[in-house]
């Protein structure tokens, strides 16, 4: 499936960590700016199968350096909604994470990404980072008909990018802004997190988002419908035990669930008591 890249993928590498002493180069992160974003869009407007970097790529980077850095994914299908969006973009963080040398934390637009000084030397480029993405999205989503993927390496194009990418960002989370928890009879748990920290779980609710920002409850309403064995569940709200601090009988059910018992009392309004 990933004939071409000079590297492995699999889940094996999802939880590889590139220090300092083993780091080729660094995207985004601290040291540079960088965004991400994902959209579902018209097959019209998908060249299937395309990868495109705008700027240098690895090979033509100096070792030991940051680089501004955009990640563009366009995906079509006929079975495809906006609401997707967010869901799908999260999965960008597993996907990079599979390949073997190559790094990714965090999402939207405080990405931080690294490549080896090994993956570099096997000759991984920009351009098998990008395959390997559509390849992940394809295999595991039968409804992704289309994928391009296009990289942003050249400040002023990152820039314009990110500029591009927060006015999704604002969107999205506008969308859900007038929605209230009464408002609604279920709310959405997120686990896609287990990878790296098992007993975890976020509850997203119309008025909370997941904690790594990506997630809303439109996203998680979504994401159930297309895939029910997914990472995220429907967690039926329940008796409303405290409505100042936030804790519903539901989600302290479902949260003691997935958490393997070790969390079994949550509460969404507060930080001192029970914290999400």
């Amino acid at each position: 499936m990933f004939e071409g890249i000079p590297v492995d993928i699999g889940l094996v590498y999802e939880g590889e960590r590139i220090r300092k002493a083993n780091m080729f180069a660094e995207f985004a992160g601290p040291k540079s700016k960088g965004a991400e974003l994902l959209k579902i869009v018209d097959k019209s407007e998908v060249n299937d199968g395309k990868v495109s970097v705008i700027g240098i790529d690895v090979d033509q980077m100096e070792e030991g350096k940051a680089y501004p850095f955009g990640l563009y994914v366009k995906l079509a299908g006929e079975k495809l909604e906006e609401d997707l969006e967010g869901v799908f973009e999260r999965k960008i963080h597993y996907y990079l994470n599979y390949i073997q040398g190559f790094m990714h934390l965090n999402s939207r637009d405080t990405i931080w990404l690294r490549i080896s000084k090994d993956a570099k030397k096997k000759g991984l480029k920009l351009e098998h980072v990008g395959k390997a993405l559509i390849e992940l999205f394809k295999k595991e989503y039968d409804v992704v008909e289309k994928a391009e993927v296009v990289i942003y390496t050249d400040e002023k194009e990152v820039d314009k990018f990110i500029e591009f990418a927060r006015e999704n960002y604002k969107r999205r989370d506008e969308k859900a802004r007038g929605l209230r928890e009464e408002d609604v009879d279920v709310f959405y748990g997120c686990v896609l997190c287990q990878s790296f920290a098992p007993e975890h779980m976020c509850t997203i609710t119309p008025e909370r988002i997941s904690s790594c920002g990506s997630i809303s409850w439109f996203d998680g309403r979504a994401a159930v419908k297309i895939d029910p064995e997914g990472g995220l569940i429907e967690i039926p709200k329940g008796e409303l035990i405290d409505p100042e601090r936030g804790e519903y009988a539901g989600v302290d059910e479902a949260t003691k669930k997935k958490s393997q018992g070790k969390v079994g009392k949550v509460y969404l309004h507060s930080i001192f008591e029970n914290p999400h």
